[in-house]
């Protein structure tokens, strides 16, 4: 019975290739999107659950407020992990990370920076899942100066794995042993090393100062402990540890909670590290679950467009198969044969759209990759619960999208049909004028969030950020030179088309950060505190970096009275209280011959060095030695020979130390690589999601003039002109559009205003993008109707009537 039915359905199908051929590029469409968001959202979702025993993993954060800023912070003190351990039995190890990008590893007579480097405890394999090949995991890292590397890594500076006992030339002069290696960490985890030293190796490993925040700590507790109790006893804790500090007089916790600061402690559960974590000094590029959200709704979203179109096309298509039905019935098919033959139809087109699918879905793969900065691969993994999967789907969307279309057919009565009783036009199916409402105005709500994110992407790259990021070329870890640096410097301001040129490692789209205290008052008490940035920076930095002035001067190489002045920011100066008088201030830092005072030089204009996401803090820049980057803004056409040139000068100079390079446009973009991939992403769905929506009504409306094929020809021979005859086959479907506009705009309005919300500085709605979407979406839909509309408009009217 079941091949009778499957072969009937095949043939029906054959039968009107046109309308299976739609409705099987719309669901394959639909489900080929569905697909590769799923794929994504996956892999967001999976990050870190790779460890055994994430469920018991937490990271330690640091909340403070001080000196009138608040700042959340993925970092802690380096004695917390010992303390944790020894006091809170809820604990069962604790281990701590200590991320530093400035290492240098020598290979052959080459030193190459490693930016993937961390410090760590031994007690870093007990707690993650990171299985090493040779070595002991319990000793490894135990001793100073030993290192474990990654299997790639291994083959990369040694060409093989076996390379316990070898050893590592790090910044120079610092031999380190290999006593393991490790698989390569995977890609799906908010952490991503190739070198593990040892954190004996580093003053912090026996530090006892609770106010050096410096390392990345995580805790396993033990099972069927409670992470609530554990973060319940850390305020006590955090507050007997920070009075314990030596010379902390008048500025303990109790007197700091008093006048409004705080410092506190709380945990992350290691699986929203990656999603629902944001913190500075994270040791990687975190997501956001809100995306996660996004892309899910829009999948779903998408796919219920594919399933509309079947459900419209097949219930316009009930003029055409009423007779079929009635015929059916009168021989003595009974309703429950009938709804089984229509299902069968809908479950094998959904058959063939999956397979089609599947197949788009996989040769799209690499591209979806690159626009979303994934490495998502076909695994046997995913392909074994990917085919069960695909079944379900095939049976779930075959039944629901052919549902409505078999109980409404089934449900014809043959003495109605058979007289010609039934009317089946365009007006006659409120659900079908339902479902054509909702598929725009989840196009028109799709476009609306397209044309916003655009908006917000466009106002980031054209804001002024209060310097100049363009040919600016960075030489990175210009530290290494020594004191050659400086020479360098001088040497490439000789340049043909070098502006000007600066030594600093502090720069607005680079992470070198050094908060710290000032002070506004000799006291040097919490009352007159200020925590801030601290920059050190050359004469040269403001001009390189097209910084300007507000108010004072810059500072000036002929001036040694300028080494006790500095630079503050408008953000710094307003909270000192100095924003009016700056010149005639001091600011006050702490020195162990006591308070240091610093004379104010000047205001620099506010420019953003954080996320827009943040709003400017304070920096204040002081007159200092810092070779951490050589940044030259040069004029030229020919940047390649520009590089070479430089590369050349750092060659003379030290020959074995490795020259990277990089220009400030391009860090800075990388910075806001996140929403640019959201917003590419967006854009390709929305195109697909408006592609779907008009093929469903492309069919619609090819249906809808065959329904009034004979009105047409009457109206044609009564004098109507095809403006008109095109008019009044459109003008039911603009009305849809236009009450899918009228849900949408408010619905979209909202969404995006929530989003925007997550951007210091952003650009809000504007009043033109909500009517521009509803009339792109009325052109795209008339665009659409109006080739079937004219196809019947134009036709010979004789041919629709001679059968009268």
């Amino acid at each position: 019975m079941l091949k009778t039915y499957i072969k009937i359905a095949f043939k029906s199908l054959l039968k009107n290739k046109g309308v299976t051929l739609v409705n099987i590029l719309g669901l394959a469409m639909g489900l080929a999107i569905c697909m590769l968001i799923v794929f994504y959202v996956a892999d967001e979702l999976s990050y870190d659950r790779y460890n055994t025993k994430a469920d018991r993993i937490y990271r330690v954060n640091t909340d403070i407020k001080f000196g009138g800023n608040a700042s959340s912070y993925a970092i802690t003190p380096p004695p917390l992990a010992a303390t944790l351990v020894n006091e809170f039995p809820e604990v069962e190890s604790a281990a701590r990370l200590m991320h530093d990008v400035g290492v240098r590893i020598k290979k052959g007579n080459e030193n190459i920076q490693e930016d993937k480097v961390a410090y760590s405890d031994p007690g870093i394999f007990n707690i993650f899942t990171l299985p090493l090949i040779e070595g002991d995991a319990k000793t490894a890292l135990k001793d100073p100066n030993t290192a474990v590397i990654t299997e790639s890594t291994a083959k990369r500076y040694f060409n093989d794995v076996h390379v316990i006992g070898k050893t590592l030339v790090v910044n120079s002069t610092l031999n380190y042993k290999i006593t393991g290696v490790m698989k390569d960490v995977p890609g799906n985890t908010h952490f991503n090393f190739d070198f593990f030293l040892s954190m004996a190796s580093k003053a912090e490993d026996k530090s006892q100062n609770w106010l050096n925040y410096v390392v990345s700590t995580y805790v396993l507790i033990k099972p069927n402990a409670s992470a609530k109790t554990l973060a319940a006893r850390l305020p006590a804790m955090v507050k007997r540890t920070f009075n314990s500090m030596p010379d902390n007089g008048s500025n303990n916790l109790d007197v700091l909670e008093k006048q409004g600061n705080y410092v506190r402690m709380n945990l992350t559960p290691l699986t929203d590290i990656h999603l629902r974590s944001n913190k500075r000094y994270e040791l990687g590029i975190n997501s956001s679950i809100q995306y996660v959200y996004i892309f899910s709704a829009v999948a779903i979203f998408i796919l219920l467009l594919a399933c509309i179109n079947f459900m419209n096309i097949s219930t316009a298509r009930s003029a055409n198969r009423a007779r079929e039905v009635g015929v059916r019935k009168v021989l003595g098919s009974s309703r429950k044969n009938l709804i089984i033959q229509f299902l069968t139809e809908s479950i094998l087109v959904t058959f063939v759209a999956t397979i089609v699918a599947t197949l788009a879905a996989w040769a799209l793969l690499p591209l979806f990759n690159q626009v979303a900065n994934k490495t998502l691969t076909v695994t046997p993994q995913l392909i074994m619960w990917l085919l069960p999967a695909l079944a379900v789907i095939i049976l779930v969307i075959g039944t629901l999208a052919g549902s409505y279309p078999a109980f409404f057919l089934s449900a014809f009565q043959p003495v109605d049909v058979l007289k010609g009783k039934l009317s089946a036009g365009f007006k006659g199916s409120r659900l079908r004028n339902f479902l054509v409402v909702f598929q725009f105005s989840i196009s028109i709500f799709l476009i609306v969030g397209t044309v916003v994110i655009y908006n917000q992407l466009h106002y980031i790259q054209s804001r002024d950020m209060g310097f100049n990021r363009n040919q600016v070329l960075i030489i990175k870890n210009a530290q290494v030179l020594n004191q050659q640096a400086k020479v360098l410097q001088l040497e490439v301001k000789q340049l043909p088309g070098v502006i000007n040129a600066t030594l600093s490692g502090f720069l607005p789209t680079k992470s070198n950060r050094a908060p710290d205290a000032v002070f506004s008052s000799r006291a040097v008490d919490a009352k007159s505190a200020l925590f801030t940035e601290i920059w050190n920076v050359d004469a040269d930095y403001l001009n390189t970096m097209g910084m300007k002035m507000v108010k004072g001067r810059n500072f000036s190489k002929a001036l040694a009275t300028d080494s006790s002045g500095v630079l503050i920011n408008e953000a710094a100066a307003k909270m000192l209280g100095y924003y009016n008088d700056p010149l005639t201030k001091n600011i006050y830092r702490t020195t162990p011959k006591g308070p240091e005072a610093y004379r104010v030089l000047g205001i620099v204009k506010d420019f953003n060095f954080n996320s827009l996401k943040e709003n400017i803090t304070p920096v204040v820049m002081f007159l200092g030695v810092d070779n951490g980057a050589l940044s030259i803004r040069v004029n030229t056409r020919n940047y390649p020979a520009f590089v070479a040139q430089v590369e050349q000068m750092w060659k003379s100079l030290n020959p074995n130390e490795h020259f990277e390079y990089s220009f400030m446009d391009e860090d800075f973009n990388a910075a806001y690589r996140s929403e640019q991939q959201t917003g590419k992403l967006f854009l390709t769905f929305t195109t697909l999601a408006v592609i779907i929506a008009c093929l469903g009504l492309f069919s619609l409306a090819a249906y809808a003039a065959e329904q009034r094929n004979k009105e047409i020809g009457i109206r044609k021979v009564l004098g109507a002109s095809v403006s008109a005859i095109v008019t009044m086959l459109s003008k039911d479907f603009i009305k849809l559009v236009l009450i899918s506009f009228a849900i949408a705009a408010p619905l979209a309005w909202f969404a995006m205003y929530k989003w925007l919300q997550g951007f210091a500085y952003r650009q809000e709605v504007q009043w033109w993008m909500l009517p521009g979407a509803g009339l792109g979406a009325v052109v795209i839909a008339f665009i659409t109707i109006s080739s079937q509309s004219f196809k019947a408009a134009i036709a010979n009217p004789v041919d629709s009537l001679k059968t009268e």
